[in-house]
């Protein structure tokens, strides 16, 4: 199980990387700086709060997982 806190890191963490790939993107397909950081920072809170509340959702689906033994030698 992971804590709020590490789902909420690791959409900081992912988000920060995605939002220069993005801004850099739309910067070279439009060559206009403030479009680029507008659209950025718009991509950068929106994907922040999709992600973390998908995380949590995940955390409520048994698919794929495989219980752990309640100790182990």
């Amino acid at each position: 199980m992971e804590t709020k806190r590490r789902s909420f890191a690791k959409a900081l963490s992912w988000r920060f990387f995605s939002t220069f790939i993005n801004g850099g993107t739309v910067w070279f397909l439009t060559g206009r700086y403030d479009f680029a950081i507008m659209v950025g920072m718009i991509d950068l809170v929106s994907k922040i709060v999709i992600f973390f509340f998908h995380e949590r959702l995940w955390l409520k689906i048994p698919y794929g997982r495989v219980k752990c033994p309640d100790f182990q030698i």
